[in-house]
């Protein structure tokens, strides 16, 4: 599998380099734009999950054993961290969100029937993916429930309740909105929280702050070694990302609100990277200090990191049954609530069972980019090459967003 997302790989930096090269100073506005601050928002609580909370702390240990995993001597743990969730790998929302804001409205490639069912069984499995996430992580950040290792019922009622909530919010788009802007908050008041406590330490000071910090620049000065899988972590985490791509880029298009394109991947790469830099390097800096987490901090990282679930699932329930036709007025509002719940909880079961693995999703995404580009070249080339502006029927009106139900 490593040859075929390599070549998706390729084929996606490619695409990204073109779309700039063609359109790159065109204005993108989605069906529903919103105000910039608001877009970013949405963008990085929908685009990430529990994972950015939950595993760095878990990992850093391994990236830093050279003995077990020397193609990781390029650079250090922190830099490694940062280039599995930031910067470069957000140029995949990029393409995706860039596609179905101005060129799918014209090619509807996502329409065709087949292409439609497995569009959609990639974003129900990765919601079930996400909630999987949450479930197996949840014995280590609060191990006061447990023995620290083992999934007890208490952690599946977590994750059930927040199924729950997130099916429940995804009955109105308003709520996408509030979540995503309570949920960036929250996080921003996680990092403030863990970096004042850091200083509470006798080994802390701002000096060990900013050579921390500034540690992240071995993933700038070597960034060309994430074009490529590292090895076999690293390909579970590429993959990961391909299977989130394309519902994010559906899901985000919705609400550009006139940026240019260049503004669009330039607001993609660098404003997420900027929070998820200074949260791994509090989280390093805990980690390489032998500071303590247990407790408090651990019960506040496993809170954020469940308003990150509920956020994303949220966008992702609304997206496939909007695309299925299984809305809220359409089946009322207790058979669509009864009915998410009750698929997405038995599908994070198959996750739990191993009888799914999210790579399977994220090399069915890449079959997709390379099915779309050819549908492009052979039946819907001129269109496409005609195209200089977003849809005309998509206006900058940022109230849109208040009427949608």
């Amino acid at each position: 599998m490593t040859t075929w997302l390599s070549a998706g790989l390729l084929f996606t930096f490619t695409a990204i380099a073109f779309v700039l090269y063609r359109w790159g100073n065109i204005r993108c506005v989605g069906v529903t734009p919103v105000k910039t601050f608001t877009f970013i928002a949405i963008l990085f609580t929908s685009g990430l999950d529990v994972g950015l909370i939950m595993f760095p702390l878990t990992e850093f240990a391994g990236y830093a054993d050279l003995a077990a995993s020397p193609e990781y001597g390029f650079t250090n743990p922190l830099a490694i961290e940062f280039g599995y969730w930031a910067f470069l790998i957000w140029g995949f929302y990029f393409l995706t969100c860039f596609y179905f804001c101005v060129i799918e409205p014209r090619v509807r490639f996502f329409e065709i029937p087949l292409v439609k069912i497995v569009n959609n069984v990639v974003i129900i499995g990765t919601c079930a993916f996400t909630a999987y996430l949450l479930l197996t992580n949840l014995p280590w950040y609060m191990p006061e429930l447990g023995d620290g290792e083992s999934i007890i019922s208490s952690f599946y009622l977590i994750v059930f309740l927040v199924i729950a909530a997130a099916v429940y919010s995804s009955t109105n788009i308003r709520y996408v909105k509030i979540l995503s802007l309570a949920t960036t908050w929250l996080f921003l008041a996680l990092i403030a929280l863990m970096w004042g406590g850091a200083f509470l330490s006798e080994t802390s000071s701002i000096g060990e702050f900013a050579n921390t910090i500034s540690m992240i620049g071995g993933y700038f000065g070597n960034i060309d070694e994430f074009f490529l899988p590292l090895n076999d972590y690293h390909e579970f985490y590429l993959y990961w990302w391909f299977a989130w791509s394309i519902m994010i880029g559906q899901f985000t298009s919705r609400f550009v609100g006139g940026l240019r394109t260049y503004q669009v991947l330039a607001a993609m790469l660098i404003f997420p990277s900027i929070p998820i830099a200074i949260w791994f390097s509090v989280l390093y800096y805990y980690s390489a200090n032998g500071l303590e987490t247990a407790g408090f901090y651990n019960i506040a990282m496993a809170f954020v990191g469940i308003t990150f679930v509920i956020n994303s699932l949220d966008s992702l329930i609304r997206l496939y049954t909007d695309n299925l036709n299984l809305s809220v007025a359409r089946l009322g509002r207790v058979k669509y609530f009864l009915g998410n719940l009750i698929a997405l909880s038995l599908l994070t079961l198959l996750f739990k069972l191993d009888f799914l693995q999210i790579q399977w999703v994220g090399a069915v995404v890449i079959g997709l980019f390379f099915t779309c580009f050819g549908y492009i070249l052979f039946s819907k080339f001129t269109t496409v090459r005609e195209i200089e502006c977003s849809p005309k029927e998509n206006e900058i009106d940022f109230t849109k967003i208040e009427l949608v139900e």
